[in-house]
């Protein structure tokens, strides 16, 4: 075989596993998300008439935003995130910081307003957090974000919607 035909079949090879993966990870969200009664729910259908392609695939896929891309993540007036799917208050900009991750990360979310569950994919435990109202996908929590909590919430900009606060 020659080394091109090789490079075609391994290119070939790693995106029919990236597809599999994606594909896995979206029938996954949907089989866990569909055990929750959640407060806000919509068909599919419905979800892909309220989002965008790429919040649909954020959110009610648990997809992942490329870093550097929102531009919630340079977004510092004093407001609220909402979940981009259901609008439920989910962060007060108090809570934001630079993590220097290229998402927007909060070091606490409002009271009631997310849930988290263990995310056993791509190899690695983590903790995915989601909308507690419509189980949307928000992003992770991780252990290493600043005081007082300690945490740091890296969600995904599509995710979300900002209001200012009122002047």
């Amino acid at each position: 075989m020659t080394c091109g035909r090789r490079i075609f079949f391994r290119l070939i090879g790693a995106a029919s596993l990236a597809g599999g993966t994606s594909a896995w990870r979206a029938a996954f969200a949907a089989g866990a998300n569909a055990a929750v009664a959640y407060e806000v729910t919509h068909s599919e259908a419905e979800w892909r008439k309220l989002l965008t392609d790429a919040q649909y695939k954020v959110l009610r896929e648990a997809g992942t935003e490329r870093p550097f891309t929102s531009p919630l993540n340079d977004e510092h007036r004093a407001g609220t995130f909402a979940c981009a799917g259901c609008k439920l208050a989910l962060f007060s900009s108090k809570t934001k910081f630079d993590s220097g991750t290229g998402w927007p990360s909060f070091w606490q979310p409002l009271d009631h307003a997310v849930i988290t569950r263990s995310d056993k994919s791509f190899g690695m435990t983590r903790e995915e957090v989601l909308c507690r109202r419509c189980g949307g996908h928000l992003g992770h929590v991780f252990d290493d974000g600043p005081k007082p909590t300690g945490l740091r919430y890296c969600m995904n900009g599509l995710a979300l919607v900002f209001t200012p606060a009122a002047a």
